[in-house]
């Protein structure tokens, strides 16, 4: 997004500005040579004698007329200078005072930062609400529709290029699952689950969340997924779960900030209340792809969802889904890895990336 405006280009002249200038120069050289000339001549300064009065006087005629011609080609050249120069800067009139310009610029308002239009500097009023606040990118920033569809157009272009389409992922159930620490059941304690959980274990998939009093187990395969996936898809993160939370989780799937960076999408930056939307990704509808457990808070986007099997590793997860059986930390069992839930949707998002970029329909974008 350019904050710089144009400069208008300068108009076609018979001759440069160094010309121009020269001749100026040159101008005001004759002038003042002829002046000079006409100073020596002067009886107040000079003294002459009857016999030469004649002379003088046809010397001075002709000092005159070079002052004469010297004036007028000054005056010429100046005329010819200033002229380039309007032509080269934009006439007041044309321009105005600064709110003048801001009003040609905008509206509409490509967006606000820190309630200012990051165009014009205009603050924003009631009347400028219209858009989407992209809080999760920066604090502060609200795009309006045009500007969304520029970042779009631009972003599409750049993944065709990169030959990538776009993840959006859930966490809950789909990546990991987690459970407060109070919810633990009888039978995990006794197992030591919550001793077993550790965050000084990079390659661990059981950890603790010592500041919300919860514990987090990734899905088996979930490194080797996302590390493909990159590959293929520019990614997202967009849970119904709480900034702060969705952070912590982030951090633990991307220790290394590579393949998210700033794309964590949570419920605070919902635009519909217990509704997701591809509104909130800076990206294209139609290479979407999206990856949850749940269909009902895609209502708006079913035909871009695939629909994962629910992941439930704790007694909780199993409790709050109405299943009276031991759970998965409980029999001290886990999904496989290489053929599992993640496994199986990476041969699909495999496919899908083939059929996309093979397919006759991207050849003719």
């Amino acid at each position: 997004m350019s904050l710089a405006a144009e400069s208008p280009s300068p108009s076609p002249s018979s001759s440069s500005g160094s010309d121009d200038f020269a001749a100026l120069l040159d101008a005001e050289l004759d002038l003042a040579s002829a002046v000079d000339s006409a100073s020596a001549g002067d009886p107040s300064t000079s003294p002459t004698s009857s016999d030469d009065k004649e002379d003088d006087d046809e010397d001075a005629v002709a000092d005159v007329e070079t002052v004469e011609q010297s004036s007028a080609k000054r005056r010429k050249v100046k005329v010819q200078y200033q002229d380039r120069e309007t032509a080269i800067r934009p006439d007041e009139d044309s321009i105005g005072s600064s709110e003048d310009a801001q009003i040609k610029i905008c509206p509409p308002h490509p967006g606000y930062f820190g309630g200012l239009c990051f165009r014009c500097g205009k603050r924003q009023d009631e009347e400028d609400v219209p858009g989407v606040a992209f809080g999760y990118v920066h604090k502060g920033l609200r795009l309006g529709t045009s500007e969304i569809d520029r970042l779009r157009g631009s972003d599409l272009k750049n993944l065709l290029r990169e030959r990538k389409l776009i993840l959006i992922l859930d966490l809950d159930h789909t990546l990991i699952n987690s459970t407060k620490l109070h919810d633990i059941s009888a039978a995990e304690n006794n197992l030591g689950i919550q001793t077993a959980a550790s965050k000084d274990d990079p390659n661990g998939s059981l950890f603790t969340l010592e500041g919300m009093q919860m514990l987090t187990k990734l899905r088996p395969f979930v490194r080797k997924f996302l590390k493909e996936a990159s590959n293929m898809f520019e990614m997202y993160i967009y849970t119904m779960g709480d900034k702060a939370y969705a952070i912590e989780i982030a951090k633990l799937l991307d220790p290394r900030n590579v393949y998210f960076n700033s794309k964590v999408i949570s419920n605070s930056d919902c635009t519909q209340r217990h509704q997701k939307g591809l509104d909130m990704v800076l990206g294209a509808e139609s290479v979407a792809v999206i990856l949850d457990d749940t269909e009902y808070v895609w209502q708006k986007h079913k035909e871009n969802l695939i629909l994962m099997e629910r992941y439930h590793y704790f007694a909780s997860s199993c409790r709050q889904f109405g299943f009276s059986v031991k759970s998965l930390s409980e029999l001290m069992q886990d999904e496989r890895g290489s053929d599992g839930a993640l496994a199986t949707i990476l041969d699909v998002l495999k496919r899908i990336h083939t059929i996309f970029f093979d397919s006759v329909v991207y050849l003719s974008c």
